[in-house]
């Protein structure tokens, strides 16, 4: 179940490279829980109804010029009103110099001051995206994930089925690794999965028989990667002989995580399967499609059918694909 998480002020300077211009507190102690920031506009003319206390505030060049243009007691007015709701830090943009009524605020209410050499936008599109990420909803699953001709693969699939095995053969074939066992999956945006490897598993993989080895140890850094986008799901059972596996590529289903979608696959394992060059292609089928290009229409169209009058498969979206209930 996804729940609510947050992020140190201390962490935020750090990636962010901000300068620290008063801290009041310990930066580890302040929590950042939203990823929106507010450029006070309507604020700084009195306007507070809608204000989120919980966002960092960013001050760029146009908010800055309005400050100046306010009289002394005006600015102190507003400014006052502005800090005592309390917001995680104030960011100036630009290396502008804080005004003495700024400083003077945040140091009575005790409000972090940080300053930024960047643009507003650029400074705003940056700690936005970063702050997305970090405080993303999030979920673990268990599966491997790799990448795969720059397409992120999640492999599920019961245990012992070779999911390990398949990604070490994918990453002796220059493919990279993300995650194996664990899989820490962020939704980005609502149609962005971003996954990762618990830090305390991170490149080490599980091989039965042979134990535990560290990826990055034996194939070098090029073999593995810290975070990947999701782009598909290959779910890996045992060969089911009664089972009627898709052949055409024509399938229509999709696993739900966190409320985004993503394509769906199953591959029937069995001795002699090449899983790896198996996925290799379904990868980069699975590329080909989002160019807009389909072998299975194509073929149709090859043997003079109209795909078009080709009953199509309803779109079906699991929300658990190991038990295929949707």
């Amino acid at each position: 179940m996804a729940s609510e998480f947050t992020i140190s002020l201390a962490a935020v300077i750090k990636e962010e490279g901000f300068e620290t211009l008063y801290m009041p507190v310990n930066p580890e102690e302040v929590l950042i829980a939203s990823s929106d920031l507010s450029r006070p506009g309507l604020e700084l003319a009195g306007f507070f109804d809608y204000y989120d206390h919980s966002r960092i505030v960013v001050l760029g060049r146009s908010e800055m010029a309005f400050l100046i243009e306010m009289d002394l007691k005006q600015r102190s007015e507003i400014l006052d009103a502005l800090f005592s709701r309390h917001a995680p830090a104030v960011l100036i943009t630009r290396g502008m110099d804080p005004l003495p009524e700024l400083m003077s605020a945040a140091e009575r209410y005790a409000v972090p001051m940080l300053r930024t050499q960047e643009a507003t936008s650029n400074a705003v599109a940056s700690l936005v995206s970063f702050l997305n990420i970090e405080l993303a909803p999030r979920v673990t699953r268990h599966g491997v994930l790799v990448e795969v001709y720059g397409e992120g693969i999640l492999i599920t699939g019961d245990s012992g089925v070779g999911k390990s095995e398949t990604a070490i053969e994918l990453v002796k074939r220059g493919h990279r690794l993300i995650a194996d066992d664990a899989v820490e999956l962020k939704r980005a945006s609502n149609k962005t999965l971003v996954g990762s490897a618990p830090p305390n598993i991170r490149h080490f993989i599980e091989l039965r028989g042979v134990g535990i080895i560290n990826a990055r140890r034996i194939f070098g850094m090029g073999a593995v990667k810290q975070t990947e986008k999701v782009d598909m799901i290959i779910h890996l059972e045992n060969w089911d002989g009664v089972k009627v596996y898709d052949r055409m590529g024509m399938s229509n289903e999709y696993g739900d995580i966190l409320g985004v979608e993503i394509p769906l696959i199953t591959i029937p394992v069995k001795p002699g399967r090449n899983l790896a060059v198996i996925i290799e292609v379904a990868a980069m089928n699975n590329r080909q499609k989002k160019l807009g290009y389909n072998a299975a229409q194509e073929l149709l169209m090859n043997l003079g059918m109209d795909a078009d009058s080709v009953p199509q498969e309803p779109k079906v979206v699991y929300k658990d694909w190991f038990t295929r209930k949707s």
